[in-house]
């Protein structure tokens, strides 16, 4: 148990770097934003690879309460073990979030100011979620070994088919809103979009069933 839950918040910490680190280096070197969420979506989509090609064997990769809620509902982790990772996800993104401000010589902690709000947004949220759940559950029944890149690859591309640019994960929403970076999500609009999360993880865990038998 202690193994797995290093490795979800080891996992989860570089995942959180990497997305607002990126955010802030793109931010700093061009104006252009089209440029800079090209930047942060590689580097994200990038580090998902890694991440999840070395630490999937150890606790299956989650990174994402929506993730384990998912795989609970599917009977591969106990209740205990459910609360755990969250927990360790939740704390980790929080960590990285003011060691990603300490390596850019930024205030440790922040409250963003981005405003992401609206039916759009939302919808995004719920359809990246879902898309995310439902694409590893296709490719841990079908073909396990590639996901790190189906997670990598989605995740890149959802950044930019989505107008939310893809949060798609509530340990990420809720750091996301502890910086006023590039990245940052006005803390007033963070459960929405945990809400619709968790609500598009739910509802591709019951679409990919007959998919997965």
């Amino acid at each position: 148990m202690f193994a797995r839950a290093l490795a979800e918040t080891i996992g989860t910490f570089f995942l959180l770097v990497a997305v607002i680190g990126s955010g802030i280096m793109a931010e700093s070197l061009t104006n252009d934003t089209a440029l800079a969420l090209l930047a942060n979506a590689i580097a994200t989509g990038a580090a998902l690879v890694v991440l999840i090609t070395t630490l999937g064997p150890v606790s299956g990769a989650h990174f994402n309460p929506a993730v384990s809620i998912v795989m609970f509902l599917r009977g591969a982790l106990k209740p205990a073990e459910l609360v755990l990772f969250i927990a360790c996800q939740v704390l980790a993104g929080l960590v990285a979030v003011m060691a990603t401000h300490f390596m850019f010589e930024q205030s440790l902690i922040q409250i963003s100011t981005t405003s992401r709000t609206g039916l759009a947004q939302y919808g995004s949220e719920f359809l990246a979620t879902f898309g995310l759940v439902f694409f590893i559950l296709l490719g841990i029944r079908h073909n396990a070994g590639a996901v790190p890149w189906i997670v990598g690859l989605y995740i890149t591309g959802a950044y930019w088919f989505t107008s939310s640019t893809s949060f798609a994960n509530p340990a990420v929403t809720i750091a996301r809103s502890f910086t006023d970076t590039f990245s940052g999500i006005n803390p007033s609009h963070m459960p929405m979009f945990i809400i619709t999360q968790l609500l598009g993880a739910v509802v591709a865990w019951l679409i990919a069933k007959p998919l997965t038998r």
